[in-house]
């Protein structure tokens, strides 16, 4: 996704001084790359919903290793990693971007490197076509590196991220993240982040899974109120691969997260769902391309967002099937529901086809709540803030049910629950 602004220095202006310590050939390239386009403003197609001002706005400081240790407990407790089922699972816990193995339990049979170890960056990003990779590359400290070996079942994995910014010290971090699950193997990986404070959260996480591998992956945005969650995602799928994806966004300032996806090899398979609850002024964008490649290949996105406040979210879905991609089966489906006549939904689903024989549609479609409805749960004594509830959690589960993991759906209940409780009482 290329970006054009008038002045490129200025949009770079708060990572200024750590850009001008970067060293190394692929850093250097990603940060020549910066200085060429700075970062994307409105003016660029891809980026005209969603602006950038929250950091033009911010002097991001580079964070340290050190943090709050009770405070890092006790997040991890409110997002459901140490206690329910989230307790039992192998975890990786990074605190500021940087990996706290006091926290983190490694899990088995699963190989688990570090970036902060290894320097290695991988083949999928492209930090000459989108800015945020671009500056991911020029200032990534340490990441996760999981691998899964061919044949092996990988289990349930999490990856959480901490953000934890001090009042008037906002700090940036972008951890470098790669998945590789190896042919015939499978893994479950649930991505949760939370914080406190004002920071800017920008991953990137490659993903690659090979032939007749399967990848299950869940990420929860629960970033702080005052935060910006801003991530790139590269997924390349090989024959008969399947990565089945989902993003649940409650949190954040301003969030966006991004997909690029290939279908690189016959009969692979790519779902990439999500769902957004926002409130207030909250932003948030989902966009995604997926890459038909290769013949006989499915593709499924279904998006659902429930707006109140002055709150906006975004939808930008392009499927691009190439000429070989013959049979392709694509679908997409975007769906809002306004709770005030302040908030906004941008939708912009694309389909780009140069294959004669494919099966690919999309659609959209933007309601409030059904009076009935609400008339219906009132008549029968249901205070009016629970009816709300009871209705809005109807429309977001039929999108939760493509969670397919059920301690993943779990997760993803638990932090809904916390944020937005029937009593209508919200966190």
């Amino acid at each position: 996704m290329n970006a054009v602004t008038k002045d490129t220095k200025a949009t770079l202006q708060p990572f200024q001084p750590r850009l001008d310590a970067v060293k190394g050939l692929e850093r250097t390239a990603a940060l020549g790359a910066l200085h060429r386009v700075g970062l994307p403003d409105r003016r660029v197609e891809e980026w005209k919903y969603t602006g950038l001002r929250f950091l033009a706005e911010t002097p991001f400081a580079a964070p340290v290793r050190a943090y709050d240790a009770t405070w890092a407990q006790a997040e991890l407790q409110r997002l459901g990693v140490t206690s329910g089922v989230g307790a039992a699972l192998a975890r990786l816990v990074f605190v500021n971007g940087y990996y706290a193995p006091d926290l983190s339990v490694l899990p088995e049979g699963v190989s688990v490197a570090f970036f902060s170890k290894t320097g290695s960056f991988g083949p999928l990003a492209c930090p000459d076509r989108e800015a945020l990779t671009a500056l991911n590359t020029a200032l990534a400290e340490d990441g996760a590196q999981i691998s899964v070996p061919a044949g092996v079942d990988g289990g349930h994995l999490l990856l959480v991220s901490l953000g934890q910014a001090q009042a008037g010290a906002p700090i940036s971090f972008h951890p470098r993240h790669s998945v590789h699950v190896a042919e015939g193997g499978k893994l479950r990986l649930t991505c949760i982040q939370g914080g406190q404070g004002r920071y800017l959260h920008n991953p990137v996480l490659e993903v690659s899974v090979a032939a007749r591998a399967e990848l299950n992956h869940l990420t929860i945005q629960s970033e702080s109120d005052e935060a910006a969650s801003l991530a790139t995602l590269y997924a390349q799928i090989d024959e008969r691969g399947a990565y089945n994806s989902f993003v649940l966004g409650v949190g954040a300032a301003l969030a966006r997260h991004e997909v690029h996806a290939r279908l690189s090899a016959a009969h692979a398979q790519v779902h990439v769902n999500g769902a957004q609850r926002l409130r207030a002024k909250q932003h948030g964008d989902i966009s995604s391309v997926i890459t038909h490649a290769a013949p006989d290949c499915i593709s499924r996105q279904t998006v659902r967002n429930v707006l109140d406040g002055q709150s906006r979210g975004v939808f930008q879905g392009k499927v691009l099937v190439e000429r070989i991609a013959q049979k392709t089966d694509g679908y997409q489906m975007n769906q809002a529901l306004l709770l005030s006549e302040h908030a906004e939904i941008d939708a912009k689903p694309e389909l780009e086809i140069y294959a004669d024989d494919v099966k690919c549609s999309h659609g959209a479609t933007v309601g409030a709540l059904d009076d009935d409805q609400m008339f219906y749960l009132r008549s029968r004594g249901v205070p009016e803030a629970e009816a709300r509830q009871i209705l809005i959690h109807a429309f977001l589960e039929e999108a939760l049910d493509l969670i397919a993991d059920e301690t993943a759906h779990a997760l993803s209940a638990h932090i809904m629950a916390t944020r937005y409780p029937l009593s209508g009482e919200e966190a």
